[in-house]
């Protein structure tokens, strides 16, 4: 069978169905007309099992390679760890399926490369799930610079911070903290999304540098980064991240020559737009599945022609970038 040719259904596994699956995005699959969540993999046979059941999936495997490799499958949805993305999705590849990667691409630029590179091969669609490219209240943020509604951008800044949370403290293991799997700890989970969003509404980053250190103790991973950028576009930009601070905090400011706008990455917070002694607050609330969109955007260019999906490999690839450029890797 063509993988351009799904005659209007695309079945989809999933390798990984872990929280992230339960409901930001695993029900997408299943809610997006012309989709179908056919199979899924985990290597704990009982969970399985038992998501298999509670979500209605008829296939379901313990090898990711019996998923990949099943004729009844279309397209594969990796949901695993990043420090597993460059293995499966290289699998992913070999076979020809479009394919859509959990965020990050992978903890290296170098990973993400070579993931990009192996579907670019192909001539097979390589999608990543920074998902908030597609979510409604960022195209609103999106449409306001397109409309010159603060001038000329000059400026934006992310002040992000939060507790450490029970894991932290116990000294448990948890991958996101986990050095050899994210090396920025919670900046390479969190951070990534907004860097993003970012290059998304402002156009991509031609550099940046940054510094980070361990001040807690408490995991061998990073625990707190500053960086600067600056766009191609001459936007400059600031960022800082502390995940052992007292409060959780998520600010975003965009400052341009007639106003400005602030928002929150993460916090369903509402978006406000000050602009030649004017202010307008918009609230957006985002939906129960929040990947329904990037995914209902995923079938527009499989299934239909003249449609690219705002988060693919290339956009991802520079995510990773950037990344690595701020970590000084």
């Amino acid at each position: 069978m063509s993988r351009n040719n799904y005659a209007g259904l695309v079945r989809w596994g999933i390798i990984g169905c872990g929280n992230v699956t339960e409901v930001k995005s695993g029900p997408a699959y299943q809610k997006t007309e012309g989709f179908e969540l056919a199979a899924v993999m985990r290597r704990d046979i009982e969970k399985l099992k038992d998501y298999a059941k509670r979500h209605d999936v008829k296939k379901y495997y313990a090898n990711a390679e019996d998923l990949i490799n099943d004729d009844d499958i279309d397209a594969v949805y990796i949901a695993t760890p990043p420090d597993t993305h460059m293995y499966y999705a290289l699998k992913v590849a070999e076979v020809g399926k479009p394919c859509c990667i959990e965020k990050p691409l992978a903890p290296s630029y170098k990973e993400s490369m070579i993931i990009n590179e192996a579907f670019r091969i192909k001539k097979t669609p390589l999608f990543v799930a920074y998902y908030r490219r597609s979510l409604p209240r960022f195209n609103k943020i999106s449409l306001w610079l397109k409309k010159d509604m603060i001038g000329e951008v000059r400026h934006i800044n992310w002040h992000f911070c939060k507790p450490p949370n029970d894991i932290d403290l116990s000294g448990a293991y948890n991958w996101r903290t986990d050095p050899k799997i994210a090396p920025g700890g919670y900046f390479d989970d969190l951070a990534s999304h907004g860097l993003d969003l970012f290059t998304f509404l402002l156009g991509n980053i031609k550099d940046a540098s940054g510094i980070s250190h361990n001040q807690q103790g408490l995991y061998a991973a990073k625990d707190t980064i500053t960086a600067c950028w600056i766009h191609e576009s001459g936007v400059t930009g600031t960022g800082n991240w502390n995940f052992g601070s007292d409060r959780r905090e998520d600010r975003v400011e965009i400052l341009g020559s007639k106003g400005k706008i602030e928002f929150s990455v993460f916090k369903e917070s509402p978006l406000q737009l000050k602009h030649d002694e004017e202010e307008e607050t918009i609230f957006i609330k985002n939906p129960e599945n929040i990947q329904i969109y990037h995914v209902e955007n995923m079938k527009k260019q499989l299934l239909h022609k003249n449609y690219k999906h705002p988060s693919i490999g290339n956009t991802a690839l520079h995510t990773s970038w950037v990344m690595d450029k701020i970590l000084g890797n």
